[in-house]
């Protein structure tokens, strides 16, 4: 495996429960928050037994064991095993508890057997799903995996629409899902596809693997319908102008074999003026005499550009407006 496959940085990136706000200058403390907790209320049947009423956020004795150590583990995303872990309950019996926190509105249900807790200070809520990226990570079952497309471009601030289908880049084949309102899709990657990627924290506890900027670019441009077309791609190339560095832009690209790729980023590099006609040379030299349409999400129209034999089916209008945008 070449050098460049274990390529990591660390980012530390809040992402606000309440939008898409972040803050690059997050560092996580070791401090977890404390969970509020409350007695039952004892009944003269069974004094010992669980209030199930709908809506309660009343905890028992066996659900404030489990709610606490998933606290201090920083799991707000939990399994079925988790609970039999944690708990010693076994099968239908580790149902129940989470069938009842449930109805309680203490945790939510993502897919079988995976549920993420519901945070005391949503009162009564009974549905809270958590941050879609953590969600996201958690589908992939200890898998391989990291955001891509346009889910990294959404991270490193490379849009300017929010995103609602998270796109995860796993060894995993997992069918698309959709959890409360997010479309998740999974694009299968070769395990020699994993460099480039960069750890970003999303909550206070929890963080996420993403493709870095250099990556993110090369895997949209390569797989444009993952990231909104070439427009946005090319948006996303312009705004992060400052921050993309063109050699290591350069030496990902040798990574894939796709020639539609190298004609993609020559060029928009140069269109934009990003890189010397030196840069650039080695992209150039390795083009065949086959043309690629610039977007291939949209149909074939438009003049053919020898230098980079490429078909322009997006009017060279559009992407000089842009910087101006």
């Amino acid at each position: 495996m070449q050098t460049i496959a274990f390529n990591y940085d660390t980012v530390f990136l809040f992402r606000s429960s309440w939008g898409n706000n972040m803050n690059t200058e997050y560092k996580p403390k070791t401090a977890r928050p404390r969970l509020k907790t409350s007695a039952p209320k004892p009944r003269r049947s069974n004094p010992g037994r669980e209030t199930s009423a709908r809506g309660s956020k009343t905890l028992g004795p066996r659900s404030s064991a489990l709610w606490m150590e998933l606290n201090e583990r920083g799991h707000t995303t939990f399994s079925l095993r988790d609970v039999e872990e944690i708990t010693g309950l076994r099968g239908s019996s580790a149902r129940t508890l989470i069938h009842k926190a449930e109805r309680r509105g203490l945790a939510t249900r993502i897919r079988s057997g995976l549920y993420t807790l519901v945070p005391f200070e949503m009162g009564r809520a009974t549905e809270y799903v958590g941050d879609p990226y953590v969600i996201a990570r958690e589908m992939c079952e200890g898998h391989p995996y990291f955001l891509s497309h346009a889910s990294a471009m959404e991270l490193h601030r490379m849009v300017t629409q929010p995103q609602f289908t998270i796109y995860v880049s796993s060894t995993m084949r997992t069918p698309p899902r959709s959890v409360h309102g997010h479309e998740y899709r999974f694009v299968m990657v070769k395990p020699a596809d994993f460099f480039g990627l960069t750890q970003v924290w999303i909550t206070k506890q929890q963080s996420v693997m993403v493709s870095d900027k250099e990556r993110t670019i090369l895997d949209a441009l390569r797989q444009p319908q993952y990231a909104g077309g070439i427009p946005e791609v090319a948006k996303g190339l312009w705004m992060s102008r400052e921050d993309i560095k063109i050699p290591r832009l350069l030496e990902y690209v040798q990574h894939f074999s796709s020639g539609a790729l190298r004609r993609r980023l020559g060029f928009l590099l140069e269109f934009y003026k990003m890189a010397s006609p030196e840069q650039l040379k080695p992209l150039r030299l390795r083009l065949t005499s086959t043309y690629d349409r610039l977007d291939p999400t949209l149909p074939k129209s438009g003049s053919f550009q020898s230098r980079w034999r490429l078909q322009l089916n997006i009017g060279t209008d559009e992407l000089e407006a842009i910087p101006h945008t």
